[in-house]
């Protein structure tokens, strides 16, 4: 499953140009204030036509990751520059590198977004909305312990609860939670518990959303959201003990 991102639309080579870029950028082997090779070396090595290199470098610039000047050419920009919630740059951030501390700061992120827009929709959603909800907890049921497949419809479970707020604001954050769950999904791939253990929080979250109780359904999915995190340690602590 690969999650939404705004360069769906891009030609293979523009794509893994890009990655190759935006991965070397995070990984710091290009650190800030480094130059970027010019474009007549580049196209060489890679392969690409300097305007195809020219839309990758505007698409960097657009992330906040590198800035282009005239005569000094293109550098990488400090981290504090760069757009942490953008899908791709939180896709480069938690690669296989990725630490507890890292985890961390995405489980912040999504109690900051998502007990929020699950109250909201305690309030807001309607019966249509709600037994939509209900036919994504039962593709959750016939997954069962296959965690591949319960990953998709535990995707559209949160992507629906933000737009189930009623807020245009957070309902358009759910490429971000998107990019959020698939980083997640990706850190417990080898997690031998799988996600089933979950199905239960799932459904008391749907309960109390019916019962239109906003703050019960916060409880909750800060509850989902922290035995997440939890999961998400044990694969960390279990790969650094196979790297050992």
């Amino acid at each position: 499953m690969r999650p939404h991102q705004e360069g769906s639309s891009r030609s293979g080579l523009h794509a893994r140009l890009l990655n190759e870029i935006g991965l070397s950028i995070v990984r710091g082997d290009l650190v800030p204030g480094d130059q970027l090779p010019n474009g007549d070396d580049w196209s060489a090595a890679v392969g690409a036509s300097r305007t195809g290199l020219r839309e990758v470098v505007k698409v960097l610039a657009g992330k906040g990751m590198v800035e282009m000047r005239p005569r000094t050419g293109t550098r990488v920009r400090p981290r504090k520059d760069w757009n942490f919630l953008d899908p791709d740059v939180l896709l480069w951030r938690f690669g296989a590198r990725t630490t507890v501390e890292d985890a961390r700061s995405l489980f912040e992120l999504r109690r900051a977004i998502e007990p929020m827009a699950g109250a909201l929709a305690a309030e807001r959603a309607t019966p249509g909305q709600i037994a939509e909800l209900r036919d994504i907890l039962a593709e959750m049921e016939a997954a069962g312990a296959d965690s591949e497949r319960f990953a998709v419809p535990d995707l559209a479970f949160h992507q629906a609860i933000l737009h189930m707020s009623g807020n245009e604001l957070i309902g358009s954050l759910s490429a971000l939670i998107e990019t959020a769950l698939v980083i997640s999904f990706r850190l417990t791939d080898d997690n031998p518990a799988g996600q089933l253990h979950s199905l239960g929080l799932h459904q008391q979250i749907v309960e109390f959303i019916e019962k239109r109780d906003p703050a019960a359904t916060s409880r909750a999915l800060i509850a989902l959201l922290d035995g997440a995190e939890a999961d998400v340690r044990v694969s960390l602590a279990a790969r650094q003990g196979r790297q050992a």
